[in-house]
């Protein structure tokens, strides 16, 4: 069983490394699994005091270790203002075998530009997955640079953790935390896999966080549907 105070220890030592970062990184934590001969179609949405930034992605397994997925990233502003803000191109890496060691390890990179300016994001983060029975915990640290016309150049680093209950297939209850220079934020998600038919399913998590920093937007809305295929 997890020792949460020894995870609330990590934690706290992790805070101070994420001191270079800005923006709000609630968004998703990748595990490190790639499925071969996978294709899916992606749409998540994340809410921070009324900036929602939507994603609609579509992917496809190169290899039965590497996974790419590319994205149109849109903003809806307070006003309701929809608009197209970024375009971006990810990898995922399948590093171990699941099982092979006592964590499995994987490696996600991702190079995203803004549609208007000539600015540019790149990230690489490792990707780590410890079982313990029924529990899950999964972590994603990230190494950012960003630079272009209207921005500094920059490094940025980022952290987000889950641990998760294997309930059921359907239905695992889940606990994240992110972290980034701007950004704490802690809550309760959920998650599960609805079958469709054979090699078919929809994948869905739905998750609110509470901001725990005084720079952290107080309630952060994320949610996610993906149809493998």
């Amino acid at each position: 069983m997890i020792n949460l105070r020894h995870t609330a220890l990590v934690l706290t030592s992790l805070l101070p490394m994420l001191s270079h970062a800005d923006g709000n990184p609630v968004d998703k934590v990748y595990a490190p699994y790639v499925q071969p001969l996978e294709r899916e179609i992606e749409w998540r949405m994340t809410d921070s005091d009324g900036r929602r930034v939507q994603r609609l992605g579509l992917g496809k397994s190169l290899t039965d270790r590497l996974f790419i997925e590319g994205y149109l990233i849109g903003e809806d502003n307070q006003n309701n203002d929809f608009r197209l803000q970024a375009f971006e191109v990810e990898a995922l890496w399948q590093l171990t075998e699941q099982g092979e060691y006592g964590i499995d390890w994987g490696l996600i990179t991702e190079l995203e530009r803004q549609r208007d300016d000539e600015n540019w994001e790149v990230a690489a983060g490792l990707i780590a997955l410890k079982e313990w029975g029924r529990w899950v915990a999964t972590s994603n640290l990230w190494l950012k640079y960003e630079w272009g016309e209207t921005q500094e150049s920059e490094f940025e680093t980022a952290l987000s953790l889950q641990t998760r209950y294997r309930l059921s297939r359907y239905f695992e209850p889940a606990i994240e935390f992110y972290g980034g220079e701007d950004t704490r934020a802690l809550g309760p998600v959920f998650l599960g896999d609805i079958s469709l038919s054979p090699g078919k399913k929809l994948h869905w998590e739905v998750g609110v966080l509470t901001g725990l920093s005084s720079k952290t937007a107080d309630t952060n809305w994320r949610a996610l549907l993906e149809y493998e295929f």
